[in-house]
This record gives structure tokens, C-alpha cells and sequence, in this order.
């Protein structure tokens, strides 16, 4: 059950419990409705979310699901707006310019399909919403540059992501493969198929054709 759907069957409980109760129970009954949705939020938030400031150049890493296959899509631009990001519904607007065309994107922090969000450049700028960068081009869309700590600006996002279980680490680590091992096995497998003389197939292929025809 989706977190819609969990907020949901709660509201529509808080309304027809809250109807039937006086002043004062109903409003108790509201502080624990609340403290159970608060709770419901934390659960569902990210143990570290980096610190985006409007303006700032990032490098978004989204899960893509295809059926049963699933990828990694990054996608690169100024961060042009930035909304309620101390809360569960945090949510950035990334710009950029794609053959000449300008492509936006709004992306959910705390989504399960934000894998990460890398800080690049920092500039400086006064709003929140950079909306004029909409109708500007070339040099005159460039932002002032200012110097920021990269490292440790992505310290915290590195860390949450690449946490992992000790022991299923190792598990994991004893089982691989090695990028040697399997350019070694590719090799083996190309110099252990049949050589094909590529310059005597168009005359085999002429001699099954004559042959099909009579």
C-alpha cells in the first residue's frame, strides 16, 4: 500500500470518527491523527537529502523501470526552483538546454526513484525561482559562480548511498567478478568460435541459390 493510499484511508477514518465526538475529544483526537501522520512521514523520509540551492548546477540520478528492466538516467542542469525542502514533499526544478531547446524537470527528493543528487557548481543569486532564465540565451543565461565546498556539500548524500550491510557487503564483494576476468572470458570465447572466411560466402550463397532454383 502506497503512501497515498495509507493518508488516505486516515482522512477518510479521521472524518466520520472526528463527527460523532464533542469539542474536546475531537480535538485529541486530531493531535493523535496528526502525530500518526508525522510519524508516517518519517518513515518514509531519506536519511540525508543534500542542501540544493536555487541556481545551483546538479547532476540527478533516476531510476527508470522498463518492464522488468530498470536503469539509471542523469540528467544535468541549473536548479531554477526549489520547494518545501524541509519537508516530505520536497521538490526541485532542474532547467537545461537540450538542441537548443530548453527541457524542465521537477523532481521529488524523498522519492524512491531519486537514487542521488550530486551538487556541481554553486552560483550566486538573489530568488528562489529563476524564472528569467527562461527567456534568456548563450552568455546572458550564465550564472555568476561562487566557490563552495563540493566535497562537503555531497559528503552526507556519498555516505547514505553507498551505506550497506557489512556482512551482505562482503558476501557481495567475495562473489564478483572482475572487469579482467570477464574481458579475459570474452576474449577466450571470440578466439574459441568458428572463423567464418567472409570473402567465400557471397559465392556459397550464389551456389544455394542456383541449387534452389533447379
Amino acid at each position: 500500500m502506497t503512501f497515498e493510499h495509507i493518508l488516505r484511508d486516515m482522512t477518510a477514518k479521521y472524518l466520520s470518527t472526528s463527527m460523532s465526538l464533542d469539542l474536546r475529544s475531537r480535538a485529541c483526537y486530531h493531535t493523535s491523527v496528526m502525530e500518526a501522520i508525522r510519524a508516517l512521514e518519517r518513515s518514509h523520509r531519506k536519511p540525508a537529502v543534500p542542501q540544493v540551492m536555487s541556481g545551483d548546477t546538479v547532476r540527478v540520478h533516476q531510476l527508470i523501470k522498463e518492464g522488468n528492466k530498470q536503469r539509471t538516467q542523469v540528467f544535468e542542469g541549473v536548479v531554477i526552483r526549489r520547494h518545501r525542502l524541509d519537508e516530505l514533499t520536497a521538490t526541485i526544478t532542474v532547467r537545461r538546454i537540450a538542441s537548443g531547446v530548453g527541457v524542465e524537470k521537477t523532481f521529488l527528493l524523498h522519492s524512491p526513484n531519486v537514487s542521488k543528487v550530486e551538487i556541481l557548481r554553486r552560483a550566486k543569486v538573489r530568488r528562489n525561482f529563476l524564472s528569467y532564465l527562461r527567456d534568456r540565451r548563450g552568455k546572458s543565461a550564465r550564472l555568476k559562480e561562487i566557490p563552495f565546498d563540493k566535497a562537503a556539500a555531497n559528503a552526507d548524500v556519498d555516505a547514505a548511498v553507498t551505506e550497506i550491510d557489512p556482512v551482505e557487503g562482503t558476501d557481495a564483494l567475495n562473489d564478483a567478478t572482475s572487469l579482467e576476468e570477464e574481458v579475459k572470458v570474452e576474449e577466450r570465447a571470440d578466439d574459441e568460435a568458428p572463423q567464418v572466411d567472409e570473402a567465400a560466402l557471397p559465392a556459397e550463397e550464389t551456389e544455394e541459390g542456383l541449387e534452389k532454383a533447379l
